[in-house]
């Protein structure tokens, strides 16, 4: 983390810190043995009117006239950090939490200080206290990147992969989460599949794995000669069957592509809770016409997982062509509710509002459509652009919208 990402985030948690303090300026604090000094509120002044260079001074001199004053020890502890003094806000930080040891934000600020003077163990105690008692998402956040870094640093991959996630849950649009989950995993599965090439090089798993990054970097023709592989070792691997249907759907190669079927059929054959290949093998029936044995597929991955929107939608598809507009309206209801940035979803569900005189309703859904399918094509073209295959399903899907 570089001081100017310091600085910003510092900035961002002085406020809240400060705010979380003013209950003693109303009330008074059992800490603070005496009235507030001339030079505490030359501080309080100055930081009102944003002049933090000149309230250090004043809090300095406040903490002289009284050492107890919960305030001016967090105050300028905050400041200190804001100006990338950590050796000095410390002490402050630490005192103020002696008084009152119940000021999380004060403790999260700590546990970053100490990581940046080399007090690893003491930042990892103060950073992880604090964690689970803040409110405030920005600081919550702030704290559980810099309790990753440390777990990672220390080798605790397990511990940052797990708080990673829970970051990803709490802030899912932030793009430094985003950025160190992808890290952290990243790093896992590179030392994962390194210990299982040492350990076990041949092995189904090991193809499995190779198969998988082949997919990543678009050969498709590579990646599947190691899903067979993978197969021949370990007929029961779990997903193989199913990612290599994928896979072989993914291929320009159309006689690759007749063959992912039968590798559906077989995944469900290894595991008849196998909802994704029967929503697949849903998908290739509809694209053949074959209505009977499309809906068939569609009901049965819909049972398996009725939360499923793209089997919803799948399945509505259907009950339109099949002419049962009411039923085909209320699955598309349903699967815009789970996910309304389904493009295909608005716009089919457009189509049967117009049908059934609905203007208005129609006229709202293929605004939604528009909406999502542009934002879809940006995020195609951002992939094009980096050079990096599209998610499995993606192509299929952009197609079909």
């Amino acid at each position: 983390m570089n001081t100017q990402h310091q600085r910003m985030n510092a900035a961002l948690l002085i406020a809240p810190i400060v705010l979380s303090l003013s209950y003693f300026s109303a009330h008074g604090s059992p800490a603070q043995a005496a009235e507030p000094t001339d030079h505490y509120r030359k501080a309080q002044e100055y930081l009102h009117a944003n002049k933090p260079d000149l309230a250090i001074p004043e809090f300095i001199a406040a903490i002289a006239d009284n050492a107890n004053n919960v305030e001016a020890q967090a105050n300028l502890g905050v400041l200190l950090f804001f100006n990338a003094d950590y050796n000095g806000a410390a002490p402050h930080l630490r005192a103020a939490l002696t008084l009152k040891p119940d000021l999380w934000k004060v403790r999260s600020l700590l546990g970053m200080s100490e990581k940046r003077i080399g007090e690893s163990a003491d930042a990892r105690k103060d950073l992880e206290s604090a964690f689970e008692h803040l409110d405030d998402l920005k600081v919550r956040v702030q704290t559980g990147l810099e309790l990753v870094e440390i777990y990672s640093q220390s080798g605790d991959m397990t511990k940052a992969a797990s708080l990673a996630a829970e970051m990803r849950e709490l802030d899912p649009t932030n793009i430094q989460v985003l950025y160190t989950a992808y890290r952290v995993f990243s790093n896992m599965a590179s030392e994962s599949m390194l210990s299982l090439a040492l350990v076990a090089p041949e092995s189904a798993q090991m193809h499995q794995i190779m198969a998988q990054e082949l997919v990543r970097k678009g050969d498709y023709t590579k990646a599947i000669d190691n899903y067979r592989q993978a197969i021949a070792e370990d007929p029961t691997l779990p997903g193989a069957h199913l990612e290599l249907a994928q896979t072989l759907e993914m291929s320009p190669n159309a006689s690759e592509q007749s063959q992912a079927a039968a590798e559906y059929s077989a995944a469900i054959a290894a595991n008849r809770f196998d909802e994704q290949s029967e929503f697949r093998l849903g998908r290739i029936a509809a694209k053949q016409y074959n209505l009977k044995d499309a809906k068939e597929h569609y009901s049965r991955a819909l049972a398996l997982q009725p939360a499923d929107a793209d089997v919803l939608t799948g399945l509505a598809k259907i009950e339109s062509a099949l002419n049962n507009s009411e039923k085909a309206m209320s699955l598309l209801q349903r699967s815009i509710q789970l996910d309304p940035t389904s493009a295909q979803s608005h716009y089919l569900l457009s189509s049967l509002y117009r049908a059934a005189g609905r203007s208005a309703d129609a006229s709202r859904e293929i605004q939604e459509y528009l909406k999502y399918k542009n934002l879809h094509q940006e995020l195609v073209n951002t992939f094009k652009q980096m050079r990096l295959p599209l998610p499995k399903g993606d192509s299929a899907d952009a197609e079909n919208q």
